[in-house]
């Protein structure tokens, strides 16, 4: 798996689709489950993942906690994963980076930037490759020239 995190208009897409010219690409819905993307997969054909924004933003209405939706997230995360290498699909999430630091005002907002973080760590611990885009530049944090 790779990630790709960047702020908005930061050129994560560009990255990603000089990378992987053939990939299929998958909005995430509001409320959709991770591991039911695997039901979109083709065999050897990379899979994109956005829209995690609009995914993340869903559970601030939700009665889930963000405990159990960082369990299910996690559990999920594996589950596509494991369908992935079953399927030869190279799977890539793009992240957007929210706040740089930043603490909103607002409750729900900072719910947001901490689910989106926690979300962007644990994909981060599960990739192989990890990018870091910004101004259209893209620097390894994780694997390939990273070290």
């Amino acid at each position: 798996m790779q990630l790709f995190i960047g702020g908005a208009s930061a050129g994560k897409r560009d990255a990603v689709k000089q990378r992987f010219p053939g990939a299929m690409w998958w909005r995430l819905a509001p409320g959709q489950r991770l591991h039911e993307v695997s039901q979109v997969m083709l065999p050897n054909t990379p899979l994109v993942l956005h829209g995690l924004f609009e995914w993340l933003t869903a559970v601030l209405d939700s009665d889930i906690s963000s405990d159990e939706w960082r369990a299910q997230w996690r559990e999920d995360l594996q589950r596509l994963e494991q369908a992935a290498a079953a399927e030869n699909v190279a799977l890539v999430i793009i992240a957007n980076e929210l706040g740089r630091g930043l603490v909103p005002v607002a409750r729900h907002q900072r719910r947001l930037r901490d689910l989106s973080g926690w979300f962007t760590q644990d994909a981060a611990a599960h990739a192989e490759q990890v990018w870091y885009v910004r101004h259209g530049l893209v620097q390894a944090l994780k694997g390939a020239s990273a070290n």
